[in-house]
């Protein structure tokens, strides 16, 4: 009888040991995240104050030279796509950017990974291809499969002559 009282007592401490581990495991799970979900907080926040000194530093530059005003580049479709938006300052400068014939595309910086303008069925490439206007703002959407490039990346655009290196996606 003593050795089915000491078999018990052995699972039982068992039992409680792994109950014990899989609470700290819990624990140490939920302390992990919340300091994950600060430190991409502040990599967000960091990320927004970066892409906002590119535009102070390099926005003059496409402005002078391309006749564009970056807007930015910024995830659309849930990450699938990304959306990259100029305004258009001189139309007869801007023209490379507008010409359909002359493919965009979209460079993640760390990786090098190269995205192109998806070209639709029945609507074609999903960027704007009509003569520029002064002050009006144009997009190119460049396909993103996979979520590979996210908001904080550095992304480089080019199109032709037109390159556009370092801009923070939103």
């Amino acid at each position: 009888m003593q050795k089915r009282e000491s078999y018990f007592s052995g699972w039982a401490r068992l039992l409680g040991l792994l109950s014990a581990c899989v609470l700290c495991s819990l624990a140490g799970t939920q302390a992990m995240a919340q300091q994950a979900s600060a430190v991409s907080a502040s990599a967000a926040q960091a990320s927004r104050q970066s892409a906002a000194e590119w535009r102070s530093r390099h926005g003059l530059y496409y402005k002078r030279n391309w006749g564009v005003e970056i807007i930015g580049v910024k995830p659309v479709s849930s990450g699938f796509m990304l959306a990259f938006k100029y305004r258009v300052v001189d139309a007869d400068k801007a023209r490379t950017l507008n010409e359909r014939k002359i493919k965009a595309h979209l460079i993640d910086e760390a990786t090098g990974t190269v995205l192109a303008v998806p070209a639709l069925e029945n609507i074609g490439e999903l960027r704007q291809g009509s003569m520029p206007e002064a002050d009006r703002t144009y997009f190119m959407v460049f396909g993103n499969p996979g979520k590979l490039v996210k908001s904080g990346s550095r992304v480089s655009i080019v199109a032709g002559d037109f390159r556009l290196d370092g801009l923070v996606v939103d």
